[in-house]
């Protein structure tokens, strides 16, 4: 019996060496070439999941938004391996324009990503001053995308890097009233921002497979983040409340890093 029992222990001994030397020739031997990843992006208010135009979002401090428009741009994308070193995304290619209302805009597709086992992603939300800088010829298409999608003003005035549109009430705020937050570049400042952040899993790209990270985008962060910046304190009357400069605009810049969180990772 005892014999038996020593044999079955060398054969599960057996499997587990073959099972680990499996995974290390994965890692090592056949994690070449080039594949794809998909970064899609799930707009949020807090908890629940963003509906536009029907849906009442309570903020901290007792502002009931009603979304009608949420937009970003995402940008300069790098993807972090889990030794460490990353892959920079072609800057050229790296520039995307995220649209609630456009299911298709949600999902980034990544092309010719090395293969291995990625940990990380950083991106920028907006477009940064050293692209902005190359010139209205070189932006091409994305500044016409940008314009069609009502992301960016005139050329000299630049991008909007957050659009974020609807109504509000408050306590003293009684009517629905219009709201209007625009992030981008307001004189000198660009008001540009990056996240970075890791996956509760690791994605594997691979030539066969293409992961999926799924990132939430909780829009409440906006304006109640870390910053809390009142809609009602920004109402203008007939005009509503109109956020596009001024003091409230690096603050609402800042709230920007911590909107975004990785739910998990697909593999397959």
């Amino acid at each position: 019996m005892k014999f038996q029992l020593k044999n079955i222990l060398a054969v599960v001994a057996l499997t587990f060496a073959f099972a680990s030397c499996s995974n290390d020739d994965e890692t090592v031997e056949t994690i070449t070439g080039q594949g794809r990843l998909a970064v899609e992006f799930d707009n949020v208010f807090g908890s629940a999941n963003l509906i536009l135009n029907s849906q009442a979002n309570v903020t901290s401090q007792g502002e009931t938004l009603n979304v009608s428009d949420v937009k970003y741009i995402i940008s300069n994308i790098v993807l972090t391996k889990e030794d460490g070193t990353t892959f920079v995304y072609p800057k050229e290619q790296s520039y995307f324009i995220v649209s609630e209302a456009n299911a298709a805009s949600h999902v980034l597709e990544l092309e010719n990503v090395p293969a291995g086992n990625y940990t990380g992603i950083q991106f920028g939300i907006g477009v940064d001053e050293q692209q902005y800088n190359l010139g209205q010829t070189v932006q091409g298409d994305f500044f016409a995308a940008a314009q069609n999608e009502d992301m960016a003003w005139s050329w000299s005035a630049g991008y909007k890097h957050v659009l974020f549109e609807g109504m509000f009430t408050s306590s003293t705020v009684t009517t629905p009233t219009i709201f209007m937050v625009h992030t981008g570049k307001s004189g000198a400042n660009y008001n540009y921002n990056s996240v970075n952040i890791a996956f509760p899993d690791k994605a594997l790209v691979r030539t066969n497979i293409t992961p999926d990270v799924h990132i939430l985008a909780d829009v409440a962060k906006i304006i109640d983040g870390t910053n809390k910046v009142k809609l009602t304190d920004n109402n203008m009357g007939g005009m509503g409340a109109m956020i596009m400069s001024g003091a409230n605009l690096p603050l609402i810049t800042a709230n920007l890093s911590a909107m975004f969180n990785v739910d998990h990772v697909h593999n397959d």
